[in-house]
C-alpha cells in the first residue's frame, strides 16, 4: 500500500492504485493533463486541487458509452436522472473549500457518481458523503473500493440530515440546490469551518454560495451562478 502524508494534519491518505490511473485514446493521461490545462486558463490554481483531478481516473465515474467524453469539462448524465458535475464546478467548489487551509473531516451531500468524494479523498484526510439513492450509492462505493480510495466513508441517507453522529465537520460541500440552506447542515458546522452549497429555485437562478460559521453567526457570500439538479429530502 502507498500512502500520501502532505498534508497539514500529518494524517495519511491512501494514494489511488497507479494501475487504475492509466488509461488509452480519450481516457489516457494526456487527455487529463490537457483537461488540467483547461482549468488553469478557466482560473483554477490549487496545486492539489489540480494534481487531483490529473490523477484521478474520471471515466471510471461515467457509464462506459460516454467514457470517451470524460475528460470534456462538461456535466454528462448517470443513471438514476443524476448528472457527473462538470470539472471545473468540482474544482472551484474544492478549491473554495481549501482557501483557509486543507480540512481534515468534510461532509459531503450528494455522493451521486462518487467522482467529487473521490478528488476529495486524493486532498484531505477523511470525507463523509451521504446519498439519498441506493442504487447510486452502491456503485460509488464500488467505484471507491477499486481505487482503495479507504479514507471515504459513505452511506444512504436524506442529505438534509447531515451526519449528525460524526459532526462537526471542518467543511460540507453539497452538490444538490436547496431552495434555501438546511439548518441541520449548519448546525454541523465546525466553529471556522466553511460550507460550499448552490442554492436557489431552479436551475436558472442558482447561485453558489460560500459560508462561514464564526464565533458570531454566518458569514456568506455568492461566487458565481450554477446550475445543479434540485435537492430533494427523503431516500429511495
Amino acid at each position: 500500500m502507498v500512502y500520501i502524508s502532505r498534508f497539514q494534519t500529518g494524517q495519511p491518505v491512501m494514494a489511488i492504485n497507479p494501475m487504475l490511473k492509466q488509461g488509452v485514446g480519450m481516457t489516457s493521461q494526456r487527455t487529463r493533463d490537457r483537461l488540467v490545462e483547461r482549468l488553469k486558463e478557466k482560473g483554477i490554481r490549487h496545486p492539489e486541487v489540480l494534481r487531483a483531478i490529473r490523477e484521478t481516473p474520471r471515466h471510471l465515474f461515467v457509464d462506459e458509452a460516454l467514457s470517451h467524453r470524460a475528460y470534456e469539462d462538461d456535466a454528462l448524465p448517470i443513471s438514476n436522472g443524476q448528472t457527473i458535475s462538470q470539472p471545473y464546478i468540482v474544482a472551484r467548489m474544492t478549491e473554495v473549500l481549501l482557501e483557509d487551509g486543507i480540512p481534515d473531516k468534510v461532509l459531503e451531500i450528494g455522493t451521486g457518481s462518487g467522482y467529487q468524494a473521490a478528488i476529495l479523498a486524493a486532498i484531505v484526510p477523511r470525507v463523509f458523503s451521504v446519498e439519498r439513492i441506493r442504487a447510486l450509492l452502491v456503485q460509488a462505493k464500488q467505484r471507491f473500493r477499486q481505487l482503495k480510495l479507504n479514507n471515504i466513508m459513505a452511506k444512504h441517507s436524506d442529505g438534509s440530515w447531515g451526519w449528525s453522529q460524526s459532526a462537526p465537520f471542518d467543511a460540507i460541500i453539497v452538490t444538490a440546490a436547496p431552495e434555501v440552506v438546511p439548518q441541520e447542515l449548519l448546525d454541523q458546522l465546525a466553529e471556522g469551518g466553511r460550507m460550499v452549497i448552490p442554492v436557489g429555485k431552479g436551475r436558472d437562478i442558482q447561485e453558489l454560495q460560500y459560508i462561514k460559521r464564526t464565533p458570531e453567526g454566518f458569514e456568506t457570500r455568492t461566487l458565481e451562478a450554477v446550475s445543479f439538479v434540485p435537492f430533494c429530502a427523503g431516500k429511495v
